[in-house]
């Protein structure tokens, strides 16, 4: 794969409460990734840049909200998440502890 496509497919992580959880629970992170990205790049993109082992990654696309911008009507962006679940005993520190 091409090193540069690979730094560019992780757009950034997803923190929420359900993304914690599954962190604690399940060893898997979530990412919002390129909408082309596929698994394959996805996961050697995590390896490379976070230094663990991949095991699964699962890619799920979400649809944009129908939204009202003043009097009209409009959507939100499409967009990917990745969910991505490292080996045992691996995980990965995003440095944003408060």
């Amino acid at each position: 794969m091409n090193q540069e496509r690979l730094l560019k497919v992780l757009l950034r992580p997803i923190v929420s409460e359900k993304s914690n959880r599954m962190t604690e629970l399940n060893q898997q992170y979530a990412f919002r990734v390129l909408s082309d990205a596929t698994k394959l790049e996805i996961s050697q993109a995590v390896e490379n840049l976070f230094a663990v082992d991949v095991e699964n990654v699962q890619v799920v696309n979400v649809k944009g909200k129908k939204k009202r911008f003043g009097g009209r009507l409009g959507q939100r962006s499409n967009w990917r998440k990745a969910y991505v679940r490292v080996k045992s005993g691996q995980s990965i520190d995003f440095g944003g502890a408060a």
